[in-house]
């Protein structure tokens, strides 16, 4: 079973900012759940998601379009 992490908590594992974090999450860029006002994301998934986003950047796909 994949395991579900707060903000903070996928933060730390992933040694990035909660800031960018919840950004992308708000954008739709990361996979969550929104649970009263808090999200919530599967480990597995976000890197999963950050995994992918990595290897069409290296190929040069941009983002910002």
């Amino acid at each position: 079973m994949s395991e579900l992490l707060s903000l903070p908590h996928l933060a730390r594992r992933l040694s990035l900012t909660r800031k960018w974090l919840k950004a992308e999450a708000h954008a739709g860029r990361l996979p969550c759940l929104n649970a009263g006002g808090r999200y919530v994301f599967d480990l597995e998934a976000v890197q999963e998601a950050l995994a992918k986003r990595a290897a069409q950047d290296s190929k040069g796909v941009n983002h910002a379009e």
